[in-house]
C-alpha cells in the first residue's frame, strides 16, 4: 500500500509460472512479503526460497521483506526499491526483446 500511496505502479497477486507473486512492479520486479508464519514454518521458508531461486532463472529480480522490516524499516526498504527501479530491475533489459 505504502508504494501505491508513493505513486509506484505496481500489481499485486500477479500469477507468475503458476505461483502467485504478492507485488510485481513493471515486467520484471518483485517484492515478496513474509508474515510470521515464515518465521514459525521452516518448510515454507524453504519453499519461498526455491521460488526466489526459480523466479531469478526465470530472469526476475525478487526483494523479498519481512513484515517487522516493512512496518519498522520502511525507509530502507523504500531506499532498497528505489535503488533497483533507479537501475532498470523493473524492465525487461533491451537484450531481451
Amino acid at each position: 500500500m505504502r508504494l501505491i500511496l508513493e505513486g509506484v505502479p505496481c500489481r499485486e497477486q500477479v500469477v507468475i509460472d503458476g505461483h502467485p507473486v504478492d507485488l510485481l512492479i513493471g515486467d520484471r520486479l518483485i517484492i515478496q512479503l513474509d508474515g510470521k508464519q515464515h518465521l514459525e514454518d521452516s518448510g515454507q521458508l524453504a519453499r519461498d526460497r526455491r521460488q526466489d531461486r526459480r523466479l531469478r532463472r526465470m530472469g526476475y529480480t525478487v526483494l523479498r521483506y519481512g513484515y517487522a522490516e516493512v512496518m519498522h524499516d520502511w525507509a530502507r526498504v523504500r531506499a532498497e526499491i528505489a535503488f533497483h527501479l533507479g537501475h532498470g530491475s523493473h524492465r525487461i533489459s533491451q537484450d531481451a526483446r
